[in-house]
């Protein structure tokens, strides 16, 4: 299954660069598109003392990522039932690996669940990634010097790993992002997975249950609505939300702000 087919995870403040803060993103190898969105580094080349804040809004990937100047310091985040929030200050330059959802237990054969809303440092978790990274980048390389080394890696990751999924997973996955995420998961998630086996599959491969994944993935629905011009207030009925005060309560969990003031932004 291609997810880029059928998903693009938003990060709204991805948008706002500053005149000394900035974020681009890069594609990984062809070969590696159906499992990586992207490579992505956030900086800030100034050596201002004022804090950052870099708010991350729930869309149900997982990310590998480490401060340049020091690679030997690699962490994953796992997936997140609700916004973060990271105040940086000073000079700094983050890259990360964005994978799709239930990818990185695919090439690694990881627990997600056990990465779930929580940092955790990349060494206690995939210790040759961790390796490589500090072996292989350094602090002068841009991102797409960098973007070559991690294709190499987890090319080499791909190549030695057979990937053979369970379908029914897949076929759940699929119903989920083409109903956006608006979809009764007891009734309209018939793959002929039991209700335990479900939930087994989900937790371990995209690190929460099909409920929660699925209200992820209706709350990055609406963002892309609101990004095509609609407001908030004209897409949540249709969104499965059955009253205002439910939305605007799920919408400020995920995105940390309340819809009016996200859409002023």
């Amino acid at each position: 299954m291609d997810i880029r087919k059928y998903y693009t995870p938003i990060q709204p403040s991805v948008k706002f660069d500053t005149a000394d803060v900035s974020y681009v993103e890069f594609l990984p190898d062809a070969r590696l598109q159906p499992y990586i969105y992207c490579y992505w580094q956030r900086s800030r080349t100034a050596a201002i003392t004022e804090n950052f804040t870099y708010r991350v809004v729930a869309d149900g990937c997982i990310d590998i990522f480490f401060e340049q100047d020091s690679s030997q310091h690699c962490d994953v985040m796992g997936f997140c039932s609700k916004f973060t929030e990271f105040p940086l200050e000073g000079r700094f330059c983050y890259t990360g690996i964005r994978f799709f959802p239930s990818m990185i237990s695919q090439l690694f054969g990881i627990d997600a669940k056990k990465l779930s809303n929580r940092t955790t440092p990349l060494q206690d978790v995939l210790p040759d990634a961790a390796a490589f990274i500090t072996r292989h980048v350094h602090a002068d390389m841009d991102l797409p010097e960098i973007s070559t080394q991690l294709d190499k890696y987890f090319l080499q990751v791909l190549s030695g790993r057979e990937i053979d999924p369970d379908k029914r997973f897949y076929n759940a996955l699929e119903l989920i992002f083409s109903h956006k995420g608006v979809i009764d998961i007891d009734k309209g998630l018939d793959t002929g997975l039991s209700p335990r086996q479900l939930r087994r599959l989900f937790e371990r491969m995209t690190g929460t249950t099909a409920k929660t994944f699925s209200q992820v993935i209706r709350f990055q629905s609406l963002l892309k609505e609101t990004q095509s011009g609609k407001s908030a207030s004209q897409v949540f009925l249709s969104m499965g939300y059955y009253d205002q005060s439910h939305f605007i309560r799920e919408f400020k969990n995920l995105y940390g702000l309340t819809p009016a003031k996200a859409m002023q932004i």
